[in-house]
């Protein structure tokens, strides 16, 4: 019985095991290419439309016609800390949140 869990039994130390630190990096390596994957696919490019939008929002000024995030258009007439007054219709001004503003549909003619 003993030789026959002797032979089941995976040997001990020799050259031919693969403990060393290369296993390790080849163990590791599917896991570090999903994750760069991961990254230049999804984190990278929402990170560069966070800027773009910030930037937008940094750049809203008086005139500008602008859609909400609810749908709403209208033109900006004021701009505070993280407000946004917009005129949807006439006589009609509305105060939304600066971040609530997803886009600038039509930029204001410069004169």
């Amino acid at each position: 019985m003993n030789e026959l869990l002797a032979l089941m039994s995976p040997p001990q130390g020799g050259e031919g095991q693969g403990g060393g630190p290369g296993s390790l990096f080849v163990g590791l390596l599917p896991f570090l290419l999903i994750f760069l994957i991961f990254y230049f696919l999804v984190m990278r490019p929402q990170a560069k439309k966070q800027r773009e939008t910030q930037k937008m929002l940094e750049a809203l000024k008086q005139g500008d016609r602008v859609v909400t995030t609810g749908g709403m258009f209208g033109t900006v007439v004021g701009v505070k800390d993280n407000v946004v007054v917009l005129k949807i219709a006439e006589q009609v001004k509305v105060e939304v949140a600066k971040n609530a503003v997803s886009g600038v549909v039509k930029k204001s003619k410069e004169t």
